[in-house]
This record gives structure tokens, sequence and C-alpha cells, in this order.
């Protein structure tokens, strides 16, 4: 009997290190299962958030209209609704905008909850400051587009109409898309530096590879400036082809910080 392999110690940290496995590996249809509810979840939060934002649709039109209202002093000769249901199709609109916006954090959150135990600890760690970064980075864009560019975009498209003799009488859904899709690309465009950080935490970029690819991004930055802004003329352009170059520049050093950092504590 003496010559039996002794039972593991249930505290060895070989036994510690079996159980963590057997806990990590998951079958297929348990994947399946934990996706399914995150996706009821998901949409259950949304359809909540769209609801308590129905409720609101009047005073969420006037938030949209007011750049219009800003350039124009009076923006209800522009807006037109040529359906019987435009203004009941033009709430539910808004609520679908204004219900994803308000519930998109707790979207992000349960999308973390379901992939998180395939991130490693360092992965995890950098979750919650990548997120507020992110909302912020979000809000900043979405600000200058909805108190600056948006309105100047507005005078331009209405004077330039004067000048060809045209009378600028758009359909309130049409305006109301230009608005989200002005305030969503600059708000996701303001998001680079969170992503560049992020492949710098993960070692995945360095200072010295972002300084030698610097025209090549400053001449992507100008085509996507380009592309967003609702004029071409230099002056809308810039408006967000300078933000991002600055925030660019700001990512190469705050990338040589780190790596100073890493260094020092090495």
């Amino acid at each position: 009997m003496s010559d039996l392999p002794e039972p593991a110690d249930a505290s060895s940290p070989e036994s510690v290190a079996d159980d963590d496995n057997s806990h990590a590996v998951k079958p297929f249809l348990d994947h399946l299962e934990d996706l399914r509810r995150m996706l009821i979840k998901m949409v259950s939060t949304l359809l909540i958030g769209m609801i308590l934002s129905f409720a609101f649709a009047k005073q969420l039109l006037a938030a949209i209209i007011w750049p219009l209202q800003r350039v124009t002093g009076d923006a209800k000769p522009f807006l037109r609704t040529l359906e019987v249901t435009g203004g009941f199709t033009l709430a539910m609109q808004l609520a679908l905008y204004a219900g994803l916006a308000l519930v998109t954090p707790l979207l992000l959150y349960y999308l973390a909850e379901f992939i998180l135990p395939a991130l490693t600890r360092k992965e995890k760690r950098l979750l919650t400051p990548a997120f507020l970064a992110g909302a912020m980075l979000f809000l900043a864009g979405a600000a200058l587009a909805y108190f600056a560019v948006i309105p100047a975009g507005l005078k331009f498209f209405i004077d330039y109409n004067n000048h060809l003799g045209i009378s600028s009488e758009w359909t309130i859904n049409s305006y109301i898309a230009f608005v989200a899709h002005m305030v969503l690309a600059f708000g996701v465009c303001f998001e680079l530096p969170l992503v560049v950080l992020l492949l710098a935490k993960l070692d995945l970029v360095t200072a010295a590879f972002l300084r030698a690819k610097r025209p090549y991004v400053l001449v992507l930055i100008l085509i996507v400036a380009a592309v967003i802004t609702p004029t071409t003329d230099p002056f809308n352009m810039a408006m967000l082809a300078v933000p991002m170059a600055l925030l660019f520049e700001a990512c190469i050093w705050i990338t040589r910080w780190m790596e100073h950092k890493d260094r020092r504590a090495a």
C-alpha cells in the first residue's frame, strides 16, 4: 500500500489550477445559452428606453430642431411632413435614437459581462477607464457637431439655395437623419485616441510606430473630414480635422510617457 500515490491535496496549487481550468471551459451549448440571455436583456432594455423616450418625443424634437432654430430664428417654415402618419413615425424614430443613447451604457455592460471570461486580467483592468474615456470622447465629438458644425452646415446650405433661387423646405425625417448622422459620425471619430491608447497599453503599437505613421494618419483624417462634414469648404473640414489631429498628437505623447513609465518600473 505504501507504493500507491498519495491523493492530491485539495489546497495545492496544482489542484487549484485544475479547478480553475475546469470552470473556465464551458460547453458550446452553455455559451449559446449565455448569448441568448444577453440578447434578451439587450432587447428588453432597449424597449424600455424607447418607451421612456417616446413619452418625451416633443422635448426631443425641440432639442434636435435647435440648431436650425438658431440659424433661421424660426424653424417651422423649413420642416414639413408629407405623410399622414408622419408625426407618429417621427416620434418612433426619435424614441429609437434617444432610447439607444439612453441605454447604451447598460448594453455595453451586458456585452462586457458576456465576454469577460475570455479576457485576460490585464484586459479586464482596462475596461472601466476605457469605458469612461470613450463616453467622454464621444460626448465631446457629439457636442462639437451639435453646437458648431451642424449650424454652420445648415447656414451654408440655406444660403447656397437662396443663391440659386431655391426655397429650402425639407422633410422632418431627412433633417433628423442629417442631424443624427453628423452627431454620430463626430462622436465615433473622436474615439480615435481611445483606440490608439488601448493598442499601446496592450503593447501592439509604440510611440515610434505612431510617429512614423503620422503622415498617413493625417491624410486619412483629412479624407474622413471631407466625407463626414456637410460642406467641402476648408473651415468646416478643419472643425473636425484639427481636433482629430491634435488628439492623435496627444496619443503619441501619452504613449511615449507610458513607455517611459514602464521602463522606469522595469
